[in-house]
């Protein structure tokens, strides 16, 4: 079979029966198609033209290339688009094994989720107090309840619960959990959704597909767009342009640690599958109460100006 046939074939399966998000089956088709091309440059056209001639030695060749250029979660992430690929070629019979299944993924890196201080959110927020209804809608959202990006823009009118402060979100694997709003945003909320029905009503709710948040061609907006659109506040509100929309919902489990709550109840308003993945926000908290260790302890070791000789924050053991 050709390899892009292949993809197609893939990509139906994604969509149809596996029920993966745009975004996911539009990062899934990059990435094979990012492997396709090296094949067409490594191994020529016609080897690369059909997916069966496809072996261990390509994908490590493919993998090895990409050290040093993009992160190593990003390696990771094509390595697994490309074994989940050929995996569900070898249930189909197309091909007989899977070249990627033997190779390693590299070890990822893992920094510390980069978040906003609680002065920093107020601060956005504030700067920026005459940003339009939808756009301060969605970022009270996103920080109120801890919603990936992609969560946020696959909402529906019916999944927010206004009165009760809850909206159902619909998570990584097609998991379905309900996360709280507080009041700041069930305002914000409230506040936008008759300028998204005037919206609605002026494009005759003909793209609109019920989604809570809408373009101004009344189409829902993407992912993609409110990345674009944060830039433009971050430069009012004073803040680092590398913050992105998941910086709010690093915000959101960080202060909420640092509010007494447990993580066990953060992973389950965050969604994650695994308390490991939490766990992150317990060294971003230590690093925090390092910090003032230093700064107030008469016996921490830090110099007279409040600086670190040798402590690395990120390390447990200190």
């Amino acid at each position: 079979m050709n390899f892009l046939e292949a993809v197609q074939m893939f990509m139906r399966h994604l969509k149809t029966e596996k029920l993966r998000s745009g975004e996911t089956v539009r990062a899934y088709r990059s990435d094979l198609e990012d492997f396709h091309t090296y094949l067409q440059r490594s191994v020529g056209l016609a080897r690369a033209g059909e997916v069966s001639l496809v072996d261990a030695f390509h994908v490590r060749g493919f993998i090895a290339g990409r050290f040093g250029k993009v992160k190593k979660e990003t390696i990771g992430r094509k390595l697994t688009a490309i074994r989940t690929f050929f995996g569900f070629l070898v249930r189909e019979g197309v091909v007989p094994c899977n070249p990627a299944a033997q190779v390693k993924a590299p070890k990822r890196d893992q920094p510390l989720p980069r978040a906003l201080s609680v002065d920093e959110v107020h601060r956005f927020f504030a700067r920026n107090e005459d940003m339009p209804l939808r756009d301060r809608a969605m970022f009270e959202l996103l920080y109120s309840s801890g919603l990936r990006v992609g969560e946020l823009t696959s909402l529906k009118v019916e999944d927010v619960d206004l009165t009760n402060g809850w909206v159902r979100v619909m998570g990584k694997g097609r998991k379905e959990r309900y996360a709280p709003v507080g009041s700041k945003a069930v305002d914000a909320v409230r506040s936008y959704l008759p300028v998204r029905a005037a919206l609605e009503t002026q494009t005759l709710g003909m793209k609109s597909h019920g989604a809570l948040f809408l373009n101004h061609r009344g189409a829902p907006l993407s992912s993609r767009s409110v990345r674009r659109i944060l830039k433009r506040y971050l430069d009012v509100a004073v803040l680092a342009r590398d913050v992105s929309p998941h910086a709010f919902r690093h915000s959101f489990a960080t202060h909420m640690l640092h509010g007494g709550a447990d993580l066990r109840s953060i992973q389950e308003l965050l969604g994650h599958a695994g308390l490991s993945t939490t766990q992150r926000y317990t060294k971003a908290d230590l690093g925090r109460l390092m910090t003032v260790y230093d700064r107030s302890h008469p016996r921490s070791g830090a110099t007279s100006n409040g600086s670190d000789k040798n402590r690395r924050v990120d390390d447990p053991k200190v």
